[in-house]
């Protein structure tokens, strides 16, 4: 079998994944050395660690004054549930999704929640779903970025400013690395783990003021977790939203948030991040276009991730395979990276075309993205070259 060279130039860092991402660069466990560990949280000491994420969640974000803001069990994915426990069913809904975790929101909604009255828009892996098509007088959920499609809506523009349902955005692959329009968005949710590379578990919840609104206004017919309970007695339970946490958070990874957070001012803010965010996405979508056997799976280049940036193979030989043949030699390139120790959990998501799918948020760095390219090719010029010795 035919052998090829071995790039020269290795990532400094090969975490590539798209969640929980890479750490913050220059991170070790002596950032979090001041964690006011064996204390409660709702002592003075962890309380103020708590409102202090609060308070750098606003300042980075630049999440307006009368936004409330949460950190809630269960990660993004909690988050969101307590959004659409709480909030959906007061008028229609229109959910849309165009990847796995909106359509897990869809299936929710329909399947678990029983909503009579609920508009599916949908689209397949690569585009976005006609979003002209929305009624804003409903409700309507909806993923800001495509974790595991690497599309995203290039912008709020859809949204009209007198809508009169509540708009609930899953932002957790977009927070930190694209601007969010506040002022369109009446639920805003996000893991730490993601863009600034935090630690699991803990999700934020931000909610405008016509949300609070709606939480006061309105009480489900069905039975909420207490997980999921926001108000009592008709009123915002507001302690949620000043760091009174509704279960026990973990110390060290609040620490580790925050770390995050001083780190992202450090480098310029919400600017900084998304320039780095851009400059990553630069990088690997210039090799991409010099590769000639990869291609991005979002079609419309205004709706490309600079974030979770999704891939498929387009080389004639492989794309002419069937799809588990396809499926099979994308994770053959991902494994090979990963045994040289070149390329850490770059495989497409399990539900997603075959492919591959490589993190370039703001914690990563675009020397590492630049390194990565050479490696690539070389993974596929073996791989291609064993498939076809197999043959």
């Amino acid at each position: 079998m035919t052998t090829f060279p071995k790039p020269d130039v290795r990532p400094a860092n090969p975490n590539f994944s798209s969640g929980p991402c890479a750490k913050r660069p220059g991170w070790s466990l002596e950032a979090l050395s001041g964690a006011p560990l064996g204390r409660s949280h709702r002592a003075r000491v962890g309380k103020a660690r708590l409102e202090r994420a609060i308070e750098l969640t606003r300042e980075v974000l630049q999440v307006p004054a009368g936004w409330r803001i949460g950190i809630v069990p269960a990660s993004d994915t909690g988050a969101v549930e307590m959004a659409l426990w709480s909030l959906l069913g007061q008028r229609g809904v229109d959910m849309v999704a165009w990847e796995s975790f909106g359509s897990g929101w869809v299936t929710d909604v329909v399947k678990q929640l029983k909503l009579p009255d609920v508009r599916r828009f949908e689209a397949d892996y690569g585009t976005l779903p006609d979003l002209s098509q929305l009624d804003f007088s409903r409700d309507v959920v909806f993923t800001w970025n495509g974790t595991t499609s690497g599309v995203r809506v290039p912008n709020a523009d859809f949204i009209p400013a007198d809508r009169q349902g509540l708009t609930i955005c899953d932002a957790t692959s977009a927070a930190f690395a694209q601007r969010l329009d506040f002022a369109k968005l009446d639920v805003v949710t996000f893991s730490w783990q993601k863009v600034l590379g935090g630690e699991a578990a803990h999700g934020m919840l931000i909610l405008s003021p016509r949300a609070v609104e709606r939480l006061e206004s309105y009480t489900p017919s069905w039975p909420l977790p207490k997980i999921f309970r926001m108000t009592k007695g008709g009123k915002l339970i507001e302690g949620i939203f000043k760091g009174e946490t509704i279960n026990t958070p973990s110390m060290l990874a609040v620490e580790d948030y925050i770390d995050a957070l001083e780190w992202a001012q450090s480098v310029g803010g919400l600017n900084g991040l998304i320039a780095r965010a851009d400059a990553n996405f630069a990088a690997l979508d210039a090799y991409v276009e010099r590769s000639g056997w990869l291609a991005n799976l979002a079609v419309d280049p205004a709706t490309r991730s600079n974030t979770s940036v999704c891939l498929t193979i387009v080389d004639p030989q492989i794309a002419a395979l069937d799809k588990d043949a396809q499926g099979a030699f994308a994770k053959a390139i991902a494994s090979v990276l990963d045994k040289e120790g070149v390329a850490f959990d770059i495989g497409a998501y399990r539900d997603a075309p075959a492919g591959l799918r490589i993190w370039t948020g703001a914690t990563v760095e675009t020397a590492d993205i630049e390194a990565l390219g050479p490696w690539l090719d070389w993974a596929f010029a073996t791989q291609k070259a064993a498939a076809r010795a197999a043959a």
